[in-house]
């Protein structure tokens, strides 16, 4: 399985030799030095350990610049583990975005935006109430119980609240083009998260 830390920068779209149009996520995907390596025998799981985005020192605490300088890697910012059974990569080696070619299949896992407390309509796709001849019930979630039994309000109602901010897996993404001089990747489709945010891409195995 490859798989690589990634700053999203946006959705473009991208002209193909065929004249397709293709709309794209932008992703800046690596370097990523590896930091550790986690075995079955000492560990009791393979994964390996890749650090992304170049910081500053006073950005880190000691014990993550420690244990950076450890696998003689600069300071960065994220530091992410990843499962690894084939256990192909060592510390000290880098992962790039030639890791993958056009026509793999990939997932990516992120935050997707916070949009703060919502109501039903924008949270569920509630329909709206009557607008006109005084209806007092435009937006309102309607009833939400019974009284005589079971005179409460049953768990799991989809009610207002928390929208977003939630960690997101979008599957069944396509790497159309690799720019490995920018390290960068193009997926079809779109990305969980905000500008600038970081996501995981693996390959969808």
């Amino acid at each position: 399985m490859s798989a690589i830390l990634a700053k999203k920068l946006g959705m473009t779209q991208l002209f193909l030799e065929d004249g397709r149009v293709e709309r794209v996520t932008v992703l800046e995907a690596g370097p990523c030095p590896v930091t550790a390596i986690r075995a079955e025998a000492t560990d009791g799981y393979n994964a390996v350990q890749l650090a992304f985005g170049v910081s500053k020192e006073k950005h880190l605490s000691k014990a993550e610049i420690g244990h950076l300088r450890k696998a003689d890697a600069g300071p960065h910012r994220h530091v992410k583990e990843f499962r690894d059974e084939a256990g192909e990569l060592q510390v000290g080696e880098t992962v790039t975005v030639e890791a993958f070619t056009p026509g793999d299949k990939v997932k990516v896992s992120g935050t997707s935006k916070g949009k703060g407390f919502q109501g039903t309509i924008k949270r569920h796709g509630f329909a709206s109430g009557p607008k006109s001849h005084g209806s007092h019930n435009v937006r309102a979630p309607g009833s939400i119980g019974a009284s005589a039994w079971p005179a409460r309000v049953m768990k799991g109602i989809r009610g207002p609240g928390q929208m977003g901010n939630k960690r997101i897996t979008q599957k069944g993404l396509e790497v159309v083009q690799i720019d490995a001089a920018q390290n960068l990747l193009l997926l079809r489709g779109s990305v969980p998260g905000p500008r600038n945010g970081v996501v995981e891409v693996r390959t969808d195995a």
